[in-house]
């Protein structure tokens, strides 16, 4: 089986005012929604990942503080990327979020490792 890295996606303004104007119990259906999720998948999750937080940038000028739109990972393996892509289709609790999307990266092999 391959592995795939699971990025999943949002604009930054979108994912921050959900943040912001999401309540308890909308938070509460929303993990529920997740856990519901992983559960179901547990035997093609490698790993469930987690959100991610700030961003550091390092480049030859040095360190500086960036945004992306990557608010969080899981790494799962299948047969192929299409089987892989078929885990995460719209009832998918990330989907739920406004202007989400996930984005499913083969993690390839080293050779010779």
């Amino acid at each position: 089986m391959a592995k795939f890295m699971v990025l999943y996606m949002a604009n930054p303004t979108d994912f921050e005012r959900m943040m912001r104007e999401s309540t308890p119990e909308q938070q509460k259906k929303g993990m529920d929604a997740w856990m519901k999720w992983m559960g179901d998948h547990q035997a093609s999750l490698v790993d469930g990942g987690a959100p991610l937080g700030k961003t550091r940038r390092v480049d030859a000028s040095g360190v500086s503080d960036t945004k992306n739109g990557i608010g969080g990972y899981s790494i799962v393996q299948a047969d192929s990327a299409d089987a892989a892509a078929g885990m995460f289709r719209k009832d998918h609790p990330h989907l739920q979020m406004p202007g989400a999307w996930v984005e499913i990266i083969e993690i390839m092999q080293i050779p010779g490792m």
